[in-house]
């Protein structure tokens, strides 16, 4: 097919891909399927953070760290469990059989496609050319996908730390851990180590885990967390690590000094856009340091867009799908369409997990003149019986006047799963009213949002 023309030019592609993570594959896979010349280049790995070194390698580490109290549960219901050990070269050698099979599929994805895939660094020479390598190439459109990097603490001895990317690559399982940081990877691998038996201290500088989330949420997550055995030390910082004959010597900003085998940094990410060539392009960054997009994710050079973690929006792996869905729209099917950024769902896979969609009720006061609050924390059917001492939390916001459902909260086992179902009623506007009419499936947790029936007193 003949490519697009731009003021008579004739370009190599009608669209390079620039990243291979799941919202360039997406965008190139969907722009391919109109007829279009797509050409992506990577230079890691096809499957981007979330499927190399995020999402899935820590839901399959997630799962692994949940089998100890499985088994310890299942005396209560009968079940005569021998003695069980845990082997972590097995869990790296099976996760990294998996990884590599997905990103089999991802390369698959774009051949079937007839996408031309490059393997190597691709970064601009202008607004319609592209260099990997020493080839350049033109386009006409071009999709800047390339994700976001882990950051270190600034400070003394942070070399001798390490981050979610080489976390899915140690040689054995540190027996003592430090997590710093309070946001979702930080909570995440703070239960995985802490279910696969280190001996698990988190650290994090404000007064409650996940900043940003519903105030209950964040303080209940700390007390179940706490009863699994790992230590929160907030209002804390490290102040230096030093490498020392039996592990590492960690200070912290109290006087304290610990010994420990490894200090898990998650401080926060940044979008990979050093040396990607912007400046030549004309594509401007935002305050962040992100790349400046308008809400069809289009750059400030009129033929390059971006999506995806690189813009610093919702950094959700779905989120830059969805963006990259509606770039195709845009830019290839003549039907311009803007992704919808309110009232994503998102789930955080901590020990318990937690799930939420909607406004927090600090978010939610600040929005509207009054607000109900629906709210529930009971000790759920399963360990009537396994004796845990755990606990689940669901959270109703309504807006007072109208009785719409704005924020949606639920700390507890299988919450992703159940938030999943309730985000679409949330999206569609569901009203208090609507969830007092569903009748309820029992016994579940999940029916606990539609039996809410009285606000609390706050």
């Amino acid at each position: 097919m003949p490519t697009y023309h731009d003021d008579d030019v004739q370009y190599d592609y009608d669209l390079f891909v620039i990243g291979g993570g799941s919202g360039g594959v997406r965008g190139a896979r969907m722009a391919a399927a109109t007829g279009a010349k797509v050409a992506l280049a990577e230079e890691y790995r096809y499957g981007g953070t979330c499927v190399i070194r995020g999402c899935v390698p820590k839901k399959l580490f997630s799962y692994a760290s949940h089998f100890h109290e499985e088994f310890e549960d299942a005396a209560g219901f009968g079940w005569s469990v021998g003695d069980s050990s845990f082997d972590w070269k097995t869990l790296i050698t099976n996760k990294d059989k998996e990884i590599d099979r997905l990103e089999d599929i991802y390369k698959g994805i774009l051949k079937n496609a007839n996408v031309t895939r490059y393997d190597g660094r691709a970064v601009l020479e202008d607004r319609h050319t592209v260099r990997v390598g020493d080839q350049t190439f033109t386009a006409n459109k071009i999709l800047l996908a390339p994700g976001g990097h882990v950051v270190f603490p600034e400070g003394k001895g942070w070399e001798h730390a390490i981050s979610s990317n080489e976390a899915f690559h140690l040689d054995e399982l540190p027996k003592r851990v430090i997590v710093y940081g309070g946001g979702y990877i930080a909570v995440e691998f703070a239960g995985i180590f802490n279910g696969l038996g280190s001996d698990v201290t988190q650290v994090y500088r404000g007064d409650a885990l996940l900043r940003g989330f519903d105030r209950d949420v964040r303080e209940f997550l700390g007390t179940e967390m706490a009863k699994k055995g790992i230590a929160l030390e907030l209002n804390l910082t490290i102040e230096n690590i030093e490498k020392t004959d039996g592990g590492l010597e960690v200070t912290y900003s109290d006087g304290r000094k610990v010994e420990v085998d490894a200090v898990f940094a998650a401080t926060g990410r940044k979008p990979n856009v050093e040396g990607l060539g912007l400046e030549k392009a004309g594509v401007e960054l935002n305050s962040r340091d992100a790349i400046k997009v308008d809400e069809f994710s289009q750059t400030t050079a009129k033929n390059i867009y971006a999506v995806g973690d690189v813009t610093d929006r919702i950094n959700l792996t779905p989120v830059a799908i969805q963006e990259a869905m509606a770039f195709v729209d845009t830019a290839f099917k003549g039907k311009p369409r803007a992704m919808d950024h309110h009232n994503v769902a998102t789930a955080v896979f901590s020990h318990p997990p937690v799930c939420t969609v909607g406004l927090s009720e600090e978010q939610a006061l600040d929005r509207y003149s009054d607000v109900d609050v629906y709210q529930s924390s009971f000790r759920p059917m399963k360990h009537t019986l396994s004796g845990r001492d755990e606990r689940a939390l669901m959270k109703l916001i309504v807006e007072k006047h109208g009785k719409k459902v704005v924020g949606l909260h639920m700390v507890g086992a299988d919450s992703p799963e159940i938030v999943q179902g309730f985000a679409v009623a949330i999206k569609a506007g569901a009203t208090k009213d609507m969830f007092d009419a569903t009748v309820g499936i029992h016994p579940t947790a999940a029916e606990e949002f539609v039996t809410m029936r009285e606000p609390v007193k706050k």
